[in-house]
C-alpha cells in the first residue's frame, strides 16, 4: 500500500549510492537519502519543530551517481513521491512496521546554501561541411 506524498525537510546523513546489476542490461541505480521532515510552527521567537519525523528516501535514476555529490548533509529538500509500508521481523521475532518514501523527485531548496558554482557552457562542435550546406 502507498500514498502519494510531498514533504520538506533536511537530509540527515551523507547520501547513499548503490549499483544493482542486471543481466546484460544496464544496472539500476539508487540514491538513498536519510531526511528529517519537520513541522515547523511559527511562534514569537522564531519557529519551533513540532512533531517532525525521519524516513528514507530512494531515488531511483540513471543519473544517481552523478547526484550523489550534489546532495549533502544539511541540505534543505523538497520531495515528492509516495509512501510505502514495510513489515519486518527485528531479532526477537516481533513484527515492525517501517515507511520509506520511493520519490519522483527530490529538489533542493535555497536554505542554507553558502555558494553555487556554475560551469561554464561547452562550446559546440564545428559544423561538418555537410551540415553547412
Amino acid at each position: 500500500m502507498s500514498t502519494y506524498f510531498v514533504g520538506e525537510g533536511n537530509i540527515g546523513t551523507a547520501p547513499e549510492y548503490r549499483e544493482f546489476p542486471r543481466d546484460n542490461a544496464e544496472p539500476r541505480r539508487l540514491l538513498r537519502l536519510n531526511v528529517y521532515f519537520d513541522n515547523p510552527v511559527l511562534i514569537k521567537d522564531g519557529y519551533e519543530d513540532r512533531g517532525g519525523f525521519w524516513a528514507p528516501v530512494e531515488l531511483w535514476h540513471s543519473e544517481a551517481e552523478q547526484w550523489q555529490a550534489l546532495y549533502q548533509k544539511g541540505m534543505r529538500v523538497l520531495v515528492d513521491g509516495r509512501t510505502v509500508r514495510e513489515e519486518w521481523e527485528d531479532r526477537e521475532e516481533n513484527l515492525r512496521v517501517t515507511f520509506k518514501v520511493e520519490a519522483r523527485r527530490v529538489a533542493i531548496l535555497p536554505y542554507r546554501i553558502a555558494k553555487i558554482t556554475l560551469q561554464t557552457p561547452v562550446e559546440p562542435l564545428e559544423k561538418t561541411t555537410s551540415e553547412r550546406d
